[in-house]
Order: structure tokens, then C-alpha cells, then sequence
């Protein structure tokens, strides 16, 4: 699908700036964008560093073979061909790359073409995280997945929060304060959003009287289902119903 002619100026107009240096504040994110010639171009404050340098200045110009041992700039430089010659990206490469020490360590690299405003190929960018940091940032999540599971296919049912420490192999006390560590939410108000969710659903889709869309949601008591659907999202049902129904016709 062609480009409007309003959006096509928007992006003609818009500086490239701020996107650039929203790589520079990304936690634990790499960034970096080459020529074709391979030729780092760009690179963010964590980029830098882990290179080994203290100025994004002191990197433009240099290839791989002038940062990383022989084997690992053969392989970078490899991925950057293939993005080169097949304008596609490469995504989720779990690969080699320095850590802070200097020592290979496993990282997550992703690498797309860059295009200029003919639409040609003229580099590529790209990120590289930490597998070990991402592991970690996500093992939370892991140990809690199956409860988290639990709750969204049965958000209907009333909370037993001794059944859901159980599955988690917890006490129900510390079963508490990792739930909350974890989604920043308590297992009550985790289930109220699983049963909001739906009633959107059914609001947007359905003509169901709202009773009946409470109901449905898990809801036994209709003060509670208003109180808690203007809690969430700040309208009432049939606000929310007349919004989004509209929007569809």
C-alpha cells in the first residue's frame, strides 16, 4: 500500500535525532549502524564502551577487524552481508560477543538494513543484549508462568490464593510478595484486570445487557463490576461500549 502524500512529508520533515538517542538510555541495549562498507557509523554510550572506547567519535570509521578478535569480526561482518544481500533481517541470533571484561560471552544480536530515501540499501543496525541479563530479567516470570496461566484461564472462578502459592511451591506469604515483586500488581487485582479485559470484549462485540457482560466476566455482584471497570479504565461500561462500537461502524 502506497504512502499518503501527508504522511510521506511528516517523515521527510521529521529529525531523526530523537529516535537515534532513544537507543542511548535503553538498559542493558547495544546499538550500533554501519555503511556498507561495514564502517560503524553510529553507536550508543553502552556500544561504545563495550568496545572499549569513551566516545561514540573515537568508533565512526572502524570495521570489526579493528574492535573484536579475527574470529568474531569474521562472523559479524558475515551477518552483516547477508542483511546486505537479502534486505531482511536477522533476528534473535544468540551469538559470541565481548562482555565488559573483554571475554566472549553470549549475547542476543539483532540486525535489520538501513534504507536511504530511494529505497536502496545503504547499511545496517542493530542491538545486542545480554542472554545472561535477559535470562535473568525474565526468570520471575518463568517461575510464575504457570500461575499466571491459571489465572487467565479461569478468571471467572473466585481467588484461592493457597491453591496459587501451592502451584507455585511457595508459602502463601511469599507467594504474596513475589506475585507483587514480579507483575506489580496483587493476584486479586491481576484477576480484576484478566475479567475487565473480557468484559471489553464483550462490550465492543456483543449487544449483551451489561448485566449479563458482568456475568459472563466473572463478576457476581453489577456495583462491583461498575466500581472496578471505572477503577481500570476510568468510564463506565456503557461509556466504554458506546466508544467502541461506534469505532467499528
Amino acid at each position: 500500500m502506497p504512502i499518503a502524500p501527508e504522511h510521506q512529508a511528516w517523515l521527510d520533515a521529521l529529525s531523526p535525532g530523537p529516535f537515534r538517542h532513544l537507543f542511548d538510555h535503553l538498559p542493558g541495549t547495544l546499538f550500533f549502524a554501519k555503511d556498507r562498507l561495514s564502517r560503524i557509523m553510529m553507536g550508543n554510550p553502552a556500544f561504545v564502551a563495550r568496545c572499549g572506547f569513551e566516545r561514540e567519535e573515537q568508533i565512526l570509521g572502524l570495521t570489526d577487524d579493528g574492535i573484536f578478535p579475527p574470529r568474531l569480526a569474521e562472523k559479524y561482518r558475515r551477518d552483516d552481508r547477508t542483511v546486505l544481500q537479502t534486505k531482511k533481517p536477522l533476528l534473535g541470533m544468540i551469538e559470541l560477543f565481548p562482555n565488559a571484561e573483554g571475554s566472549p560471552e553470549w549475547f542476543v544480536t539483532d540486525k535489520l538494513p538501513l534504507f536511504d530515501r530511494d529505497g536502496q540499501v545503504c547499511g545496517v543496525c542493530g542491538t545486542v543484549r545480554s542472554y545472561e541479563e535477559q535470562h535473568a530479567a525474565i526468570a520471575p516470570y518463568l517461575e510464575l508462568a504457570n500461575v499466571a496461566e491459571h489465572l487467565k484461564r479461569n478468571f471467572r472462578d473466585a481467588l484461592d490464593a493457597s491453591r496459587l502459592a501451592k502451584m507455585a511451591g511457595l508459602s502463601l506469604r511469599q507467594f504474596g510478595r513475589k506475585f507483587r515483586s514480579t507483575f506489580q500488581s496483587t493476584p486479586r487485582d491481576y484477576l480484576m484486570r484478566m475479567r475487565i479485559l473480557h468484559a471489553c470484549s464483550l462490550l465492543a462485540e456483543t449487544s449483551l445487557p451489561v448485566t449479563d457482560v458482568a456475568l459472563h466476566s466473572g463478576f457476581y455482584d453489577h456495583s462491583d463490576f461498575a466500581r472496578q471497570f471505572r477503577r481500570q479504565l476510568g468510564q463506565s461500561a456503557s461509556e466504554y461500549r458506546s466508544t467502541h462500537q461506534n469505532r467499528s461502524n
